[in-house]
Order: structure tokens, then sequence, then C-alpha cells
């Protein structure tokens, strides 16, 4: 099996569901102990979130490329970066680097092509919803992406940053993201959303909305469980 490299950090409760998720793909496909090897580089997520505030974009780009090249240095084949936003310069970072990389976006898009999704919200950080490189690369193949209004992009912004990043998960905000679906649903005609901030389906499941959730952790982390036996 590939030696996988993750750079997380992005934020730790993500990191460690990424790094759980991988551990149990394994076990149940073999029944037994065997797991791959897996290389964490945890970022400093004060740091990084400067950054992208900050707009700083090359910087980032460069401080990814530079944690892709630690791992490639601890022995990892491959990288992955285990958050959305960062995905913002992923083109950039994958020049740089020195291990290939696998997009969260593209490993998104071939799971709502398999699905027949054509019109999907958006839910993540503001920079996410408001990048557009989600919704780009998907107007490609004729899938529309389509995000929150301003003030659900405020409260889903306040949520992520003071409750779920640190670990919060309230069932006020809870319902409160799944009542933001519902309004997509009704406003936009969605028929999926995205969960586009890896921490996202730490608070919210499968089944609790009108309609289905594209898991981008999941989604992840079954590209990388396949490059890992490949």
């Amino acid at each position: 099996m590939k030696k996988i490299g993750i750079i997380g950090g992005l934020g730790p409760e993500s990191t460690a569901d990424y790094y759980k998720r991988i551990v149990d793909f394994f076990h149940e496909r073999n029944q037994s102990l065997a797991a791959p090897e897996i290389i964490i580089y945890s970022m400093n997520m004060a740091e990084a979130f400067a950054l992208v505030v900050g707009q700083h974009w090359e910087a980032l780009a460069q401080d990814l490329a530079a944690k892709a090249a630690a791992l490639r240095h601890a022995g990892a084949d491959f990288a992955v970066i285990s958050a959305n936003t960062a995905h913002i310069v992923f083109d950039r970072v994958q020049a740089q680097s020195p291990l290939p990389l696998i997009s969260i976006v593209e490993a998104t898009l071939d799971s709502a092509r398999s699905a027949g999704l054509r019109k999907l919200g958006l839910l993540g950080t503001q920079t996410t919803m408001g990048a557009n490189f989600f919704g780009e690369r998907f107007a490609r193949e004729g899938i529309a992406v389509v995000v929150p209004n301003l003030d659900e992009q405020q409260y889903i912004q306040d949520k992520l940053m003071t409750e779920i990043e640190l670990g919060i998960f309230n069932e006020g905000t809870r319902q409160g993201l799944l009542s933001i679906i519902a309004n997509m649903k009704k406003r936009d005609d969605i028929d999926g959303v995205i969960l586009g901030c890896t921490e996202l389906p730490l608070i919210l499941a499968d089944g609790t909305a009108e309609v289905p959730f594209l898991n981008t952790t999941a989604i992840h982390v079954a590209a990388i469980c396949r490059r890992c036996m490949e």
C-alpha cells in the first residue's frame, strides 16, 4: 500500500475524522488490523486562516507546498489537503508540490456526477462560498452550484469560527444549518448540498434534510483509499 500524507490542522477536528475514516475503511475491508501508513502534518490553523483572511494566496500556496515537501521527506507517496477552503490555491500548490495531490473538488465532482445531481447548494466558509472554485469547475460539467444568501453565509461563517471549528456542536446550530438548506431547497430548487467544509459533516448527518449531502470528507477519504491501494 502507498503511504498517505495528510496536510491537516485546518482544523484539527476534521483531520482526526480523516484519520479515523481511513483506518476504519481498511479495518472493514481487510477484517484485520492492517492499515496503511499515514503521515500527518498538522498546520497552525490560526496562521493559515490569517493568510486566507488577508487573501495572501501565493504565501498560502507556498506554505502548503512546503508541508507537502515535508511529507515527502517523511516518506509519503501522495498527499491531500484536508480542508475545502485551502483548495482555492490547489492548482498553485500542485504546481509546486513534490508529491501528487488528490483534489477534494474533483473527487466531489465525480460523486455528484455519479449521483446524477444537477443543481447543488454549497455550504462552507465565506471564502469557499464566495470564491466560486467549486462553481466554476462544476459548471464545466453542466452542474450548477449556488450559495446561501449573504445573511445565511454570515451565520454559517460565525458558527464555523466560534463553535464547529472548536469542536462545539450545538443542536440549535444544527437546526439553523438545516433551516438554511430548507430555504435553499425552496428558493433555489437544489437537488443536493455540498458540505464544503470538512467540519460540517461532524454536525450534519445525511438523511436529516430533504436533499442528499455530498460529504466532502467521506468522498475525499474514499479517493485517498483508492489511491492507496493502486
